[in-house]
């Protein structure tokens, strides 16, 4: 103001509404992580009370105290699962809110806890339990997930549909052949998240804040018990490090992007058009002013869920790329990310193992698809090719005339009279006929990995021998 007094309503303004009292309410704001990371709770006790073992074990403090501190880590457990825990957010983070409640419940024991660690490999290990623990969780999902696609696979191993490159109709296939196809696919994401599993399978405990410590601890130890391979063999990484986070993500978002290509699917073949599938209601809605729609809501959620993760992915990505080593604060947006997209692929991927399971198949619909658009035309040629011993590109050129011939009658293939096939090449017989079906076309790809029934059921039987 003029007179050189403060304007308490203007400085309040220049913060803001939430911040009204100043800068000291823009940190609390920006720093306070309790909010998402409470969600560590469990792997932060676990980690305290395996170091806290093995420095009672090391004599680095007294059993007595190593007593005390488990038995309020326990009780800690048990207040924060029956929601008897007040999280506050002055604390920061679970690490201040666990060792401010176990100083209440212990006294000065408490203050003992955490010598020869940091907050830094606090968290990092607190963090790899997390995401090993979801990786599990996933690897059991997409195990589920393959089994309801076995089943379905066998249930219609010899059931014909149109196989489509460019979405236009290219080859008849099997729907179980179909099928085994995301097997293979949901089977890679499954070792992806093995692969992830082995990687991050080491403990940094013990690394402190980013030099290791002074004290006598057994890293091996601490690492045996919490259930990792071994502990981390560099100090400096051990803190900075979250490629488990980013291979969590990634693993996450390929996962994903099958998904929503079979949400795709379900999505096209359910529509009126297609009419492949029916979905019940389970997993689909109606619409607010039309009566007759069956919305396959749960499959297009499934779709949308893909580009959250992928966001996910792309938003630690940009966090890690600039950092120096060792611990900077921009790990702390790692949690968010992680969180967001396991909660989402788990999701999806129930969700999709549902709609697998309980979807109906309109086989008559996929027969009669199976057809159209000429799709025994390949197996003219290679007729041609094997019984008139045309070569390829000959015998391509004459399976066009073929088709055009048929186009302009407005016929199938296996309908034109054999004189105007003869008429077009003098060395079509009576035989070709016998290729011309869809049931005749997939039986005969019969090479390792082929649409033929008999093929389609070996490949089953090797899933589940692997399953």
């Amino acid at each position: 103001m003029a007179d050189g007094t403060k304007d308490t309503n203007s400085s309040n303004q220049m913060w803001g509404g939430r911040f009204a009292s100043g800068p000291d309410a823009i940190m609390e704001e920006i720093n306070a992580s309790i909010g998402f990371d409470k969600k560590l709770f469990d792997q932060d006790i676990r980690g305290s009370i395996a170091h806290a073992t093995m420095l009672a074990e090391k004599g680095i403090i007294s059993s007595d105290d190593r007593e005390k501190i488990v038995t309020g880590l326990e009780t800690i457990r048990i207040e924060i699962e029956s929601g008897n825990f007040e999280f506050s957010r002055q604390l920061e983070d679970i690490h201040m809110n666990i060792e401010a409640r176990l100083a209440n419940l212990i006294g000065p024991a408490a203050g003992r806890l955490h010598t020869a660690r940091s907050r830094n490999d606090q968290v990092a290990v607190d963090f790899r339990l997390w995401v090993k623990e979801e990786l599990i969780k996933t690897e059991r999902a997409l195990t589920g997930l393959i089994e309801a696609f076995l089943d379905r696979a066998e249930e219609h191993a010899a059931t014909v549909m149109p196989g489509f490159t460019h979405l236009q109709t290219a080859q008849p296939v099997t729907f179980g052949h179909h099928c085994m196809a995301y097997v293979e696919m949901f089977g890679r994401d499954r070792n992806r998240v093995r692969h992830a599993i082995e990687h991050l399978d080491e403990s940094p405990l013990g690394a402190a804040a980013l030099a290791g410590t002074g004290y006598p601890i057994d890293r091996h130890q601490t690492a045996r018990a919490l259930g990792f391979r071994e502990p981390t063999r560099n100090s400096i990484d051990s803190v900075s490090d979250r490629d488990f986070a980013l291979e969590f993500l990634s693993t996450a978002s390929i996962c994903a992007t099958h998904l929503s290509r079979l949400a795709e699917e379900i999505v096209i073949w359910s529509t009126p058009q297609f009419g492949f599938i029916r979905l019940s209601d389970a997993f689909s809605t109606g619409s607010s002013i039309m009566p007759q729609k069956k919305n396959p809501d749960a499959a297009e959620l499934v779709r949308a869920k893909t580009g959250r993760i992928n966001g996910s992915l792309i938003a630690l990505l940009t966090v890690m790329k600039g950092l120096p080593l060792a611990y900077s604060k921009d790990m702390q947006e790692d949690k968010e990310q992680v969180f967001d997209a396991a909660e989402s692929l788990e999701l999806a991927i129930a969700a999709m193992t549902g709609m697998v399971r309980d979807l109906t198949v309109r086989t008559d619909r996929m027969k009669d698809a199976a057809g159209s658009g000429y799709s025994t035309a390949t197996d003219l040629a290679d007729w041609l090719v094997r019984e008139a011993g045309l070569p390829f590109r000959d015998a391509h050129h004459v399976t066009g005339r073929v088709v055009a011939l048929a186009e302009s009658k407005g016929c199938e293939l296996a309908e034109l009279p054999l004189d105007e096939l003869k008429a077009i090449h003098a060395d079509i017989t009576n035989a070709v006929y016998g290729v011309l079906t869809v049931e005749a076309s997939v039986a005969s790809r019969k090479s390792f990995g082929g649409t033929a029934p008999a093929e389609v059921k070996k490949q089953i039987a090797w899933w589940r021998g692997r399953n």
